[in-house]
């Protein structure tokens, strides 16, 4: 068994492989960086230099299948993407990560010459607007309504990763993150959880740039949620939503200030609610999937608290 991790430089990428790491299995990492800052932030140097680093683009087609078919994989973990506002800005750049990058990743699995199994980040953004929605959880059978092009980019990979299933047999499981927390979030809009727990350990002012809902979702469960779905058996293109813990952006400023005293002081927020709904159901992963963890959201807050403080003792945490 050999995992690809593409976009292993990432925040969720980065606990990946060290999730992978961690039970001993062999790990290569894709993307444009090959330097493994995030995953420093987390792993002790001897387990990094366990992982096979490769450099390059996702939308480079040759490149992907070689690497696949060469470096012998059997299963890969797909992460690389552009965030949401940079798809905003950039749509066509936006369109050739999010969905050619994903395409030649099933393409790829489908050339390997072996049965190669594919996890991918998807996104709640598929979903439209909390207002186009009635009462009640989101399930997967709900009708998507995407309001952004990233959230229209995801609901085509979901799409394509049904078509390569029934038109070459390559099983997949594609996730449905929201805004996932802890170190080594720093990219993005969802990233200003992360962002004002750093702020406060730095101890310096920050404004977050939403208000309104969000679904926080920690990134060690997270992480250990796409190696589960990729070591799973289970054949078929599924997609499951990934439910964390609904919160206002008020309460979560009131839960840090909890944890941290004086944080309500140095925390304040303005900007609009995502456009996405954040009431998502996500029973059905928990019923495919055995052992999905979910850590307290206050445990949660606390541990990332405790990590991004224990880096600034370091001298590690950059402002």
């Amino acid at each position: 068994m050999r995992i690809l991790v593409t976009g292993a430089q990432g925040c969720i990428g980065a606990w990946t492989v060290k999730a992978l790491l961690d039970r001993g299995l062999d790990v290569l990492s894709y993307d444009l960086d090959p330097e493994l800052r995030r995953l420093s932030l987390i792993a002790p140097s001897e387990q990094m230099a366990r992982v096979a680093v490769r450099a390059g683009r996702i939308e480079d087609t040759a490149r992907v299948k070689a690497l696949v078919k060469d470096e012998q994989i059997t299963h890969i973990v797909h992460l690389a993407a552009q965030l949401m506002p940079f798809c905003q800005a950039h749509p066509v750049e936006g369109a050739m990560v999010n969905i050619i990058g994903t395409l030649n990743v099933f393409e790829a699995a489908r050339d390997a010459g072996r049965p190669v199994r594919v996890v991918y980040a998807s996104s709640s953004a598929v979903w439209g607007p909390e207002e186009a929605y009635g009462s009640g959880k989101l399930t997967e059978s709900d009708p998507l309504k995407p309001s952004t092009h990233y959230g229209v980019f995801k609901q085509a990979n979901e799409g394509n990763a049904r078509a390569f299933y029934l038109a070459n047999g390559i099983s997949s499981i594609g996730l449905r993150p929201w805004t996932v927390f802890g170190v080594g979030r720093d990219a993005g809009l969802t990233a200003d959880p992360t962002l004002a727990m750093k702020s406060l350990v730095l101890g310096q002012p920050f404004q977050m740039r939403l208000t309104g809902h969000m679904d926080l979702q920690y990134v060690e469960d997270v992480a250990e949620t796409f190696v589960r779905c990729a070591l799973s058996p289970l054949e078929g293109a599924h997609v499951f939503n990934l439910e964390g813990t609904v919160i206002t952006i008020e309460d979560f400023i009131k839960q840090l200030d909890a944890l941290w005293p004086g944080a309500a002081k140095l925390i304040t927020a303005n900007g609009p609610q995502v456009p996405v709904a954040y009431r998502m159901d996500g029973s059905e992963l928990r019923n495919h999937i055995p052992g999905i963890p979910q850590t307290p959201l206050p445990t949660a807050l606390s541990k990332t608290l405790s990590d991004l403080a224990q880096l600034q003792s370091e001298k590690r945490l950059t402002g």
